[in-house]
Order: C-alpha cells, then sequence, then structure tokens
C-alpha cells in the first residue's frame, strides 16, 4: 500500500454531496475521514455516503467520533451517566461505521477543562471507557485510535497517550499536528512510534491548535514527514482543515487543488509556499 496518501476529513464538506465527491475525486484524495458537526451524526444517510464513496473510488478511511458538547460527550467525564452515555453513543456510532466499510475509530480521550486536581480520576474514567470501546470495536473488525489533544484535555503528551492506550492492547493512535503544545513533534512521534496508524495535518504557531494549511505555521514538515518515515508510518497524510479561513489567518477560500498541490509537496518534503499570513492579535 503507498505510504503518505492524500487523505481529507469531510469537516470541509459537511453535505458530502455528489458534487464534493467529484471534487474530491478529481484532485487526487484516496481517503476520506468521516468527520461532521455534533448535530449532524444522528441523521447521516450511511449508505448514501458509501455508495457516492464507491462511485468515486474514494476510501472511508476513518470515522471521527463525536466529541461535543462537552457536558453531554466525555468519556472520561467524573459524572458516571455522561460516561455511559458517551460509551454507548460511540459504540453505537462505530457500529454503524463499520456496517459501510470503515475500519479506523477516531476518539478523544476527553473533554475540557480538566483541573489538575481531577486530572488523575479523569485518565482511570477515560482508560475504562476506551477499554469497553477498544472490545466493540473488535467486535467490528475496526481498530480506535485516540488523538492527541491540546491544552487541559488528556493525551496532551506522548506520555498521556501511552498511557491511555496502555489499558488494552489493541487501541492505537490518532496523531494530531497541531496539537501539540508542551512537547516538540519529533520527540512525540518517536515516543509513540508504530502505535501511530492515522493523521490530522494542519499547522499552527505552537500558542495553540489553529488547523492552519501546511506551510502557514511554523511546523518543520520536512523534518515531521522523516520522523514518520523513521517509524514506518504507512498510513496517508490526512488533511483536517476546512476550506475556508478561521479569525486567525488571512486567506481565500481553499480548494481541493491547493490541497492537492500541499500534498504532493509534503510528501516529497518540497519547500510549501504559505497561501494565508496568519492575523497579529490585538497588541501583538
Amino acid at each position: 500500500m503507498e505510504k503518505f496518501r492524500f487523505g481529507m476529513s469531510s469537516c470541509g464538506a459537511q453535505n458530502l454531496t455528489a458534487t464534493e465527491f467529484e471534487q474530491f475525486a478529481q484532485a487526487g484524495v484516496k481517503e476520506l475521514e468521516l468527520s461532521f458537526a455534533s448535530t449532524r451524526y444522528d441523521s447521516l444517510q450511511w449508505s448514501d455516503i458509501k455508495k457516492r464513496a464507491d462511485e468515486y473510488g474514494i476510501h472511508l478511511w476513518s470515522f471521527h467520533l463525536p466529541f461535543m458538547p462537552f457536558d453531554r460527550i466525555n468519556i472520561a467525564d467524573c459524572d458516571r451517566k455522561v460516561r455511559e452515555y458517551s460509551v454507548a453513543y460511540s459504540e453505537e456510532l462505530i457500529k454503524k461505521a463499520a456496517d459501510i466499510g470503515i475500519k479506523i475509530m477516531v476518539i478523544h480521550p476527553s473533554g475540557e477543562p480538566n483541573a489538575e486536581e481531577k486530572r488523575e480520576e479523569a485518565m482511570k474514567n477515560a482508560q475504562e471507557s476506551l477499554a469497553h470501546i477498544a472490545e466493540v470495536a473488535t467486535q467490528c473488525d475496526a481498530t480506535v485510535a485516540v488523538e492527541n489533544l491540546p491544552r487541559t484535555c488528556l493525551g496532551r503528551n506522548s506520555a498521556e497517550i501511552k498511557r491511555l492506550i496502555s489499558v488494552d492492547e489493541r487501541l492505537r493512535v490518532c496523531f494530531d499536528t497541531n496539537h501539540l503544545l508542551s512537547q516538540p513533534t519529533k520527540e512525540f512521534i518517536l515516543d509513540v512510534g508504530e502505535q501511530i496508524i492515522t493523521t490530522h495535518f494542519s499547522d499552527y504557531d505552537f500558542v495553540d491548535e489553529k488547523h492552519w494549511l501546511p506551510g502557514e505555521g511554523l511546523i518543520d514538515w520536512k523534518e515531521l514527514i522523516e520522523t514518520l518515515e523513521q517509524i514506518g508510518y504507512n498510513g496517508p497524510i490526512l488533511y483536517e482543515l476546512g476550506f475556508a479561513p478561521k479569525a486567525s489567518i488571512e486567506r481565500r477560500m481553499l480548494t481541493c487543488d491547493d490541497f492537492r498541490l500541499n500534498h504532493y509537496r509534503l510528501k516529497n518534503k518540497l519547500p510549501i509556499q504559505a497561501i494565508g499570513r496568519p492575523v497579529r492579535e490585538a497588541g501583538g
């Protein structure tokens, strides 16, 4: 299987119409992660999505489980009822995603904020929840990939991610390139190693997550790609950002061709010319 295949998240194409699939296909997208706003999961037309993906030759690589609102969906919540609902809901969606052939289920190990004095309790809650979810995923011939998260979320560095997945040998990792705020990217990748089975690619300023197009922030992309090669990663470069610019970046709407060219340069470790320019905060 070709490594570093061109992948996209549906976060920027929420409707997944035939037109959107056609645009993905024309740009050469090979892998797609299904990821939606929290209000859309209950109304997904699973069979329609599968039919369009097959029609346009796009593989449904992964499914991003919902993670908001935090007061309702949080597998690490100290409220047992919230945890139980979150686990049950995740397991229900995993079964539906697996029914259309998706093999990788991406999950957030917590919501936020997490107070330091409650962090240990939340960690144990998350581990217990992940063990339950991993079992259901296995029954569906799927794998759960725990995503590293920023700020006070659980999984904010490699030590926490490794502890979270240690509860069940079947758990793996989704590496989000723009979530590391307290650990160098290279160190994280080398420490987690072959447990990384999928990715979320976007750029940032090392201050907080931004979800910019690679090249618009501060990540050393050549080093990142070389480090993924070093650990033997053979999954896709899967972009997780929308087409419209966020308030933190000045640029036009992105196109599928922008992602295609960006992917080509990333994969071949070539210099990337930024399309947008970060917005300076007031007083900055």
